[in-house]
């Protein structure tokens, strides 16, 4: 049986084909995906790469090497089950956490998978979810109809699984003021998270759009960027109270600076967004004002993602701002990757189906 998908087979060049439908393996399930969202990293592989995906060279943990199907933000409905596993009938829907890791090594035993000597992710160093069908670990997959979430619901699961462990990161408390610097597919997430776990939250962006779905998030003050003005500056005026945790999401040099000169004395800075070269720092300003600066790297699955799939289940009237429409396999370049590269996306977060020839509203949120 085959199945469309889309490959990727070099720097700006994905091609929508006809591939035989996998067997799950030992341990694990055999998916119908029917919403993926694709992120900076889909978008950064795509123009630039390949840096991530094993296309030339044989990945050393996963096997794979060659073409390959990206896609690591995904849910969908379990279809098939390889040897060994138990549960998942037919037709749960799950959500995927898409890292895997041996369980075996010093970091898994502390319980720090992330960092796993032998991690390597779906959709980034094997086949993954821009596909009608896609085979990955039972392990770590998430039943999420009890929390109210379909197929769209699903596939938002994993980034907000990697803000949540950044959330963690700044170690908050409730009542905290804490900053957002970027309110795009993680930094929309931050915010509700933090809201939801009873932060006063300060979401700081370039875009008016995104700033008035931040208040929707649960944003308490919001900061319409102005280029030409100093952005600590910026911040600084819109604090009501100290900002105990900046959470930096953009990679952009001057955000970060900025952002370690906003935070409080003995504050933390965040670090979420990566740039694409190092940034240069005073470390006067961390050391002179007893500043902790903070590293995030994807999420903790054990840790992270049933608290993410109960935080996207909790929003009630659901994600249509964030994620208003998923678009055909078609429409993957020119209306996904495409404008997140050239800096002009339409929306915070894309969704892909897989199996639609147009592109159609998300739906299946909780219920109002």
């Amino acid at each position: 049986m085959s199945m469309r998908a889309a490959v990727y087979h070099g720097s700006r060049d994905i091609r929508v084909e006809d591939l035989e439908v996998p067997d799950p393996g030992p341990g694990e399930l055999l998916i119908e995906v029917h919403a993926v969202g694709v992120c900076g990293t889909d978008a950064s592989e795509w123009s630039h790469g390949p840096t991530m995906f094993p296309i030339s060279r044989r990945h050393p943990r996963s096997g794979h090497m060659g073409p390959m199907v990206p896609g690591h933000e995904f849910g969908g409905r379990v279809v098939a089950r390889g040897p060994g596993v138990e549960g998942f009938p037919d037709d749960a829907v799950v959500a995927s956490g898409a890292g895997i890791s041996c369980g075996q090594c010093p970091a898994c035993a502390r319980m720090l998978t992330n960092f796993c000597e032998n991690y390597f992710t779906v959709g980034l160093q094997r086949n993954g979810a821009l596909a009608q069908y896609v085979t990955v670990p039972a392990s770590i997959c998430l039943p999420v109809e009890e929390h109210g979430l379909g197929d769209d619901g699903a596939a938002l699961v994993q980034p907000m699984s990697v803000a949540h462990h950044a959330l963690r990161q700044g170690s908050p408390q409730p009542g905290d003021t804490v900053v957002v610097i970027g309110i795009g597919g993680v930094g929309a997430f931050l915010v509700f998270a933090a809201a939801e776990m009873g932060m006063r939250v300060v979401a700081a962006d370039l875009a008016a759009e995104r700033l008035q779905i931040a208040e929707t998030l649960g944003a308490h003050r919001t900061v319409e960027v102005d280029r030409d003005e100093d952005l600590a500056s910026q911040l600084r005026a819109a604090l009501d109270a100290p900002a105990e945790v900046i959470y930096e999401v953009t990679g952009v040099d001057e955000a970060l600076r900025a952002a370690l000169a906003a935070v409080t004395p003995r504050g933390r800075v965040v670090a979420v967004g990566l740039g694409a070269k190092p940034v240069p720092l005073d470390i006067r300003t961390l050391t002179l004002r007893e500043v902790l600066l903070v590293g995030t790297n994807a999420h903790v699955f054990a840790a992270d993602f049933a608290a993410s799939a109960r935080l996207v289940g909790r929003r009630p009237g659901g994600w249509s701002d964030v994620a208003p429409v998923a678009l055909p396999l078609e429409a993957l370049v020119g209306s996904g990757l495409k404008p997140m590269v050239d800096g002009r996306a339409e929306r915070i977060k894309t969704l892909i189906d897989p199996w639609s020839q147009q592109m159609r509203p998300t739906g299946g949120w909780p219920v109002e």
